[in-house]
């Protein structure tokens, strides 16, 4: 009889007990000049990296406003 190591025990994705995933940084995520898309704020195009966490994006608002938003919620297109 051999004594083998019981399989690794899975986890529900909702448990907060599951390992927490590494997120990318912003730089690993997105570049300068790449277009990307937000769920409420459309269409733009990647200005400037400001930390690991956000990054500054000109959704092409007549005013000519940019705004920084967390890379998470941007989609690269």
């Amino acid at each position: 009889m051999s004594l083998r190591p019981p399989p690794p025990r899975r986890t529900l994705a909702g448990s907060p007990f599951a390992p927490p995933e590494r997120i990318p940084t912003a730089a690993e995520h997105v570049a300068v000049g790449d277009r990307v898309t937000h769920d409420r704020l459309g269409l733009g195009r990647v200005v400037r990296l400001v930390d690991d966490d956000k990054v500054v994006v000109d959704f092409g608002h007549e005013d000519g406003t940019v705004r920084a938003v967390s890379h998470v919620k941007l989609t690269k297109l």
